[in-house]
């Protein structure tokens, strides 16, 4: 019946093809185009390190707090964790496609700002990072010694002084991190029979060592309430 409607009234059937074919015109000069549309969701990513705690410990004290906050944040359509057993915590939250990124991020650090009061004071110590980046790598660059002069270590303190800032600095990078990072340090053996007779801890050690550590402002010479003829200020 449908079919018979149109074949027993060609012109009138024309007319709507051709009415048709313009709407369909007028509409494609109107669809959006881009060069690269955002077609994957947004993600911010949380992470946090409890120094000396397992998995286990993490997941309790660190992870299950941030993520209690987080819950509901404005946008969000669903929340991965991970809690690692080198004491990392890394919370991944994705938001609906569109959704603005930099009003993400400010939403998901409030909730992360509320959140600190909950963890361990050995997290607050090291921080709580929320970064605006995508969970998957886009590239992964390899450094090797070619006649294996240089060990480990001083090719993940070259890429940390002289590829990781400029890596970072491209536009569109989130993060650019080195797999395995190596860093200088120096260890120290204690004597626990010298310790004994000098009455003194490990913690002392510490202390003492971390006092050496700290960087103080100098002053300054000549800065006011300053006697008369003073004419210039040493810093």
């Amino acid at each position: 019946m449908f079919v018979d409607f149109f074949i027993d009234r060609p012109i009138f059937a024309g007319v709507i093809s051709i009415v048709i074919s313009l709407a369909g015109s007028v509409c494609l000069l109107l669809l959006p185009i881009a060069q690269f549309p955002e077609i994957t969701p947004p993600t911010v990513q949380v992470k946090a390190t409890y120094t000396g705690a397992n998995a286990e410990v993490v997941e309790k004290t660190v992870t299950t707090p941030i993520e209690e906050q987080i819950n509901g944040v404005e946008g969000m359509t669903y929340m991965t964790s991970i809690s690692s057993s080198d004491g990392t915590s890394n919370i991944t939250v994705t938001f609906d496609v569109g959704y603005d990124l930099d009003i993400a991020a400010v939403d998901v650090q409030n909730r992360v700002t509320m959140a600190q009061p909950q963890v361990p004071a050995d997290v607050r110590k090291y921080g709580i990072t929320t970064q605006k980046q995508s969970p998957d790598f886009v590239v992964i660059i390899s450094l090797y010694s070619p006649d294996g002069t240089l060990d480990d270590l001083f090719l993940s303190n070259y890429a940390s002084i002289n590829i990781v800032d400029i890596l970072s600095r491209l536009p569109g990078v989130g993060n650019v991190e080195i797999f395995g990072e190596k860093k200088y340090a120096m260890r120290l053996w204690l004597n626990p029979d010298k310790l004994t007779s000098l009455e003194m801890t490990a913690m002392d050690v510490i202390g003492a060592v971390q006092e050496q550590n700290v960087q103080v402002a100098a002053g300054k010479i000549g800065d006011p309430p300053s006697p008369p003829g003073q004419a210039f200020t040493y810093s």
